[in-house]
C-alpha cells in the first residue's frame, strides 16, 4: 500500500487550477521533517512512499530522500509535472534508488493547450519525461485535468500518449479547490458534457490502441454518466493509496472522498453508488444533481470482506488501547476500511479494499449499524453471515475515549444470539396471522415451520407468488396480510412494488417487510480463499434499511405501525410493519 507525502508547495509550474496555489508561501518540509514522516510509513507497514507537492523533483534533497526510503525497504513514487524528469540522468539515478511509480501531469495534447493551463512552456519537457520513463517497467500513469479549456480536445491527449504503450491515461474532472474554486466559472465544464467528451476520448484510445482497455481511465465523474465505461474508474484508492499527509500535518490521514457527495436524491438506491465517486461538493453546491442518471436495475453485493493485513501484537495488555496508548496512532487508519480485532492477548489488523461500497456505506455498516463479524466457518462463503460468524463489537476501552468519534476503534468478538432473538419477533407476528395471506417471493424456508402449520389448520389461506423481480399486480384488494420476507432488497422497483402490495390489501390489513442491511466479515487468509471460490447469495439491488422503506411509502395508504432498526446490539435483520388505511 502507498502513502502520499507532500514535501512542500513550491512548484516550477503555475497551473491555473492548482489545489495548492493559496499555500505557495507555506514553508516546505525540511529533510529532518520529511524523513520523520518516511519513518512513520515504514512503521505502518507501507510498501511505497509517493512524494508529491508542489513539485518534489525540484528539491535538491530528492536523492537523499529516495535513498532513505529504499534503505527502509520501501519503493519510491513521484507525483510530478515531469519537467526535471526530462533529464535522462535524473531518471536513471532515481530508478537505481527504487523508483517504481510515476504519476505525471499532461493537460493537453498540444503545446498551446497544455502550456496555457500550466502557464509555462512545459509541454516538450513532459513528453521528454515520458520518453525517459517509458520502457523501464515502471507503474506509469498520465493524469489530465479536464477543464473548459481542454474538454473538447481530449483526443489530442490520447494521441500524445499512444506512442508509449506502457503509459496509462486518466482523464479527471477538475476539482473546485484552490485555483479551481477561485476560477470556477472559467474552468469548470458541466459534468455531463465532460463525461461525454471523456467517454469519447477513452473509446477513441481503445480503438487506436487495438483494444488495450486498461490504458484509458476516468476520474471524479459520476459512473451513471459514463455507461459502458464504469469499470474504468480510477482514483487514489485504485492506485493503492492508503494514507496521505499534507505539509503542515504531523501524521498521516486515510485517503477519503470527503470532498465529494452522493446526494440523497437521486443517488440513494442507485446500484452504482458503491464504487461511484459522486459529484464534487463544490460543483453540487452550484449546479445541483439534475445531470445525474441513477441506475436501479443492476445487482450489487450485500457484504464485504476485511482481509488480514497484519498481526499487531500477541501480548496485548487488557486495559491498554493499541491505537491511543501503544503507538499505532488514531489518525492514519480509515474508520470504515480498517478493523482492529482483539481476542485475548492477540490483536490483528484487517483492511477492506472493496470498491462495491463507498466510504460512507462502509462507515455506516461498521460504526452506525455495527454489522461486522469474524468468520468462524470452515466452509465456503456463507449464505447467512450472521449464523457461522461471531459478532464483533466495539471494546469497552472505546467508551468515553476522547478520540471515539474520529478513531476506527478496537473490536472484540462477543457471544450472543442476536439473530435468533431478533428473528423471534418476526415469528411472533407470523404466528398471529389469520385470514387471507399473500406471501410475495414465497417459499422462504426460514419461516415455513410457522406458516405451514397455520395453513394446514385452516387458520390462514396462503397464496404465494414469485413477485420479487417485478411488482405484483392484483385486480381486487382481498388480502388481510401481505408478507415480503427477506426479499425487499431483491426487488428491482421497490416503489412500484409497494404501490401494488398496498392495492392488494384490505383496509386494516398488514404489510410486513423483513430484510437485512449490508455487513462486513473479517477473514484470515484461508477463510478468504474459500470465500472467493464459494457460492454467492441471491441477487440484490440495494442494501436498504427501514428508513428507506418508510421514505418510499410516503403518499401511499400505508401507516408504519412497527419498526425494528439495526444497530450495534442487534443482528443485521430489520423489520417494518405497515397497516393499510
Amino acid at each position: 500500500m502507498k502513502a502520499l507525502l507532500k514535501v512542500g508547495y513550491t512548484c516550477n509550474n503555475n497551473c491555473v487550477f492548482c489545489h495548492s496555489s493559496a499555500h505557495r508561501r507555506h514553508p516546505d518540509l525540511t529533510t529532518a521533517q520529511l524523513l520523520r514522516k518516511v519513518d512513520l510509513c515504514a512503521a505502518a507497514g507501507r510498501t511505497m512512499v509517493v512524494l508529491s507537492g508542489g513539485e518534489p523533483t525540484i528539491r535538491p534533497e530528492l536523492f537523499t530522500w529516495a535513498e532513505r526510503i529504499a534503505a527502509l525497504d520501501m519503493d519510491v513514487g513521484l507525483v510530478t509535472n515531469g519537467v526535471v524528469l526530462a533529464y535522462r540522468e535524473v531518471v536513471e539515478r532515481l530508478v537505481r534508488t527504487r523508483l517504481r511509480y510515476v504519476y505525471l501531469s499532461l493537460h493537453g495534447g498540444t503545446a498551446k493547450v497544455h502550456n496555457s493551463l500550466v502557464r509555462t512552456d512545459a509541454f516538450e519537457h513532459a513528453l521528454a519525461a515520458l520518453a525517459n520513463l517509458s520502457g523501464r517497467g515502471l507503474d506509469l500513469s498520465v493524469n489530465c485535468v479536464v477543464t473548459r479549456t481542454n474538454v473538447d480536445h481530449l483526443r489530442d491527449v490520447v494521441d500524445a500518449v499512444l506512442p508509449f504503450p506502457d503509459v496509462a491515461l486518466k482523464l479527471s474532472m477538475v476539482e473546485p479547490k484552490g485555483g479551481g474554486d477561485r476560477l470556477f466559472d472559467h474552468l469548470m465544464p458541466r459534468v455531463a458534457h465532460a463525461a461525454e467528451r471523456v467517454s469519447d476520448a477513452i473509446r477513441y484510445g481503445i480503438e487506436r490502441a487495438g483494444g488495450s482497455s486498461a490504458r484509458f481511465r476516468h476520474g471524479a465523474i459520476p459512473l451513471c454518466l459514463v455507461p459502458g465505461l464504469e469499470d474504468r474508474f480510477s482514483d487514489l484508492k485504485t492506485h493503492g493509496y492508503a494514507t496521505m499527509v499534507e505539509v503542515g500535518e504531523a501524521d498521516y490521514f486515510p485517503v477519503d472522498d470527503l470532498n465529494k457527495v452522493q446526494p440523497e436524491e437521486p443517488c440513494r438506491g442507485c446500484a452504482l453508488s458503491g464504487p461511484c465517486p459522486g459529484l464534487y461538493a463544490g460543483y453540487h453546491a452550484v449546479h445541483g444533481a439534475a445531470e445525474l442518471r441513477p441506475v436501479h436495475d443492476r445487482p450489487r453485493s450485500g457484504s464485504f470482506e476485511y482481509a488480514l493485513e497484519a498481526l499487531v501484537t500477541t501480548a496485548a495488555e487488557p486495559n491498554r488501547c493499541p491505537l491511543r496508548d501503544d503507538g499505532e496512532g488514531v489518525t492514519p487508519w480509515d474508520r470504515g476500511r480498517t478493523l482492529f480485532v482483539r481476542e485475548g492477548e492477540r490483536i490483528v489488523r484487517f483492511r477492506c479494499t472493496s470498491r462495491d461500497f463507498s466510504d460512507a456505506e462502509l462507515e455506516r455498516t461498521k460504526l452506525t449499524h455495527g454489522q461486522v463479524y469474524a468468520d468462524l466457518s470452515r466452509e465456503s462463503a456463507p449464505q447467512d453471515v450472521a449464523r457461522p460468524a461471531a459478532k464483533l463489537r466495539r471494546s469497552e476501552l472505546c467508551s468515553g475515549c476522547p478520540e471515539h468519534d474520529r478513531c476506527t476503534g478496537l473490536y472484540e468478538p462477543v457471544l450472543e444470539h442476536a439473530p435468533m432473538r431478533d428473528d423471534a419477533r418476526v415469528r411472533e407476528l407470523l404466528a398471529t396471522l389469520t385470514g387471507d395471506v399473500l406471501d410475495v417471493g414465497s417459499g422462504h424456508g426460514a419461516y415455513q415451520d410457522v406458516l405451514g402449520p397455520l395453513a394446514a389448520a385452516g387458520t390462514i389461506r396462503c397464496r404465494g407468488v414469485d413477485g420479487a423481480a417485478e411488482p405484483f399486480a392484483e385486480a381486487d384488494a382481498h388480502f388481510d396480510h401481505v408478507l415480503l420476507l427477506r426479499q425487499w432488497n431483491c426487488v428491482r422497483e421497490p416503489r412500484r412494488m409497494l404501490e401494488s402490495l398496498a392495492s392488494a390489501l384490505r383496509p386494516g390489513g398488514s404489510l410486513t417487510i423483513v430484510d437485512r442491511v449490508a455487513s462486513g466479515v473479517a477473514r484470515e487468509r484461508p477463510q478468504g480463499a474459500r470465500a472467493e471460490t464459494g457460492p454467492r447469495s441471491s441477487e440484490r439491488y440495494r442494501n436498504d434499511e427501514p428508513s428507506d422503506v418508510v421514505r418510499l411509502a410516503r403518499g401511499l395508504p400505508l401507516s408504519a405501525r412497527e419498526r425494528f432498526d439495526v444497530g450495534p446490539g442487534t443482528s443485521d435483520q430489520w423489520l417494518v410493519r405497515f397497516e393499510r388505511a
